[in-house]
């Protein structure tokens, strides 16, 4: 039966696709991807706290991925907002955050070595949401581009919906032959074509991607986030969707996402090295304002929480709130911080870290 963009796709092909996935040109940039994720690896360790990237860098994807589905806050708003623990926040960024914390509760539920499954596909479902219900029920849902013209109807019913993603479940988990940054492309395209929930697909999803990254072992912690690179490329990733669904070229889609892999590897890497350096600079810098036995724990507050309050030196046990004033004032006064007041609270802004994290 041909795709019928207003009919519920309910006929979505289960995986895994029946044709050659690993052509050559697939193969050749399989290569150039792994070969990046490697070297981003071996960078990473190289920091002593990778902490520092995991939380970062993280805020910064929460931002982007709720970006591209026209959820907007500034970066001001955003770290303000993480540094208040979401209290004041516009809704926008209190929406970021909470994809944030879908963010940390996939990754602790790989740590734990819990297989990627439809149960965890709602728990981050509810997390991004805070919302109490689970895949869609009732009829209704498509797509539609900018002119409200209906690009997409996804499949529909709650038992047809439960036994995709159960194959989708099988695919991503049971021993396979294709490597894992092909079973990436293919999974990350289902699950968007499946669009199990009424809203946050696109967010879920992405989370999904660095999920399958590092319950591969193929990254220690998370740090490949590929939704600038979708950003960028938003032409290609949706033609790319519209090919499999409409035609399905599986190839073209492959070789984006492979790509995007690659290119946000490099990207991270050189970020790493700029943070790495950045932060042996501010030690050095610190060591002449800043009693030496405590330079290492203050700058891993500093750099965890690129807004920095006195509160956050108080919790990781560096002192009174008098004697922690003083060293961010210190650092304040050595030119490493600067200090912000927003009405009653005092902020010691990383400007330095924060231009590098959202360059």
């Amino acid at each position: 039966m041909p795709f019928d963009r207003n009919q519920p796709y309910n006929d979505l092909p289960l995986l895994p696709p029946q044709l050659d996935l690993e052509t050559k040109a697939v193969l050749k940039q399989t290569i150039a991807a792994r070969a990046a994720l490697a070297d981003l690896k071996g960078a990473a360790r190289q920091l002593p706290n990778q902490a520092v990237l995991i939380q970062a860098l993280g805020l910064q994807e929460a931002k982007l991925s709720s970006e591209i589905e026209n959820i907007v806050t500034t970066n001001d708003a955003l770290f303000r907002g993480f540094a208040n623990n979401g209290e004041g926040a516009d809704a926008p960024t209190k929406e970021v955050l909470h994809y944030k914390d879908a963010l940390w509760a996939g990754f602790q539920w790989v740590k734990d070595d819990m297989p990627l499954t439809t149960r965890l596909f709602e728990n981050l479902y509810r997390v991004v949401k805070q919302a109490d219900d689970g895949l869609r029920r009732l009829p209704g849902t498509h797509l539609s581009n900018p002119m409200g013209e209906t690009i997409y109807t996804p499949p529909e019913g709650e038992k047809v919906i439960r036994d995709k993603l159960a194959n989708l479940e099988r695919f991503i988990n049971e021993p396979s032959e294709l490597d894992p940054l092909v079973r990436l492309a293919v999974m990350h395209y289902q699950f968007e074509a499946i669009h199990p929930f009424p809203d946050g697909n696109g967010r879920v999803g992405r989370i999904l991607n660095i999920l399958l990254l590092l319950s591969e072992k193929l990254l220690d912690v998370p740090i490949v986030y590929l939704s600038r690179y979708i950003m960028d490329n938003k032409g290609d990733y949706y033609r790319g969707l519209a090919g499999v669904t409409e035609r399905g070229e599986w190839e073209p889609w492959v070789l984006f996402m492979l790509r995007a892999v690659e290119s946000t590897s490099h990207v991270t890497c050189a970020r790493i090295v700029a943070i790495e350096a950045l932060m042996r600079d501010a030690a050095a810098r610190a060591e002449g304002v800043l009693p030496k036995v405590q330079v290492a724990g203050i700058l891993d507050v500093v750099f965890r929480h690129p807004y920095c309050k006195v509160r956050f030196l108080e919790e990781a046990g560096l002192g009174s709130r008098q004697t922690c004033t003083k060293y961010l004032r210190a650092l304040t006064e050595a030119g490493l911080l600067r200090e912000q007041a927003v009405w009653r609270e005092n902020y010691y802004i990383n400007d330095a870290f924060f231009d590098i994290l959202v360059r």
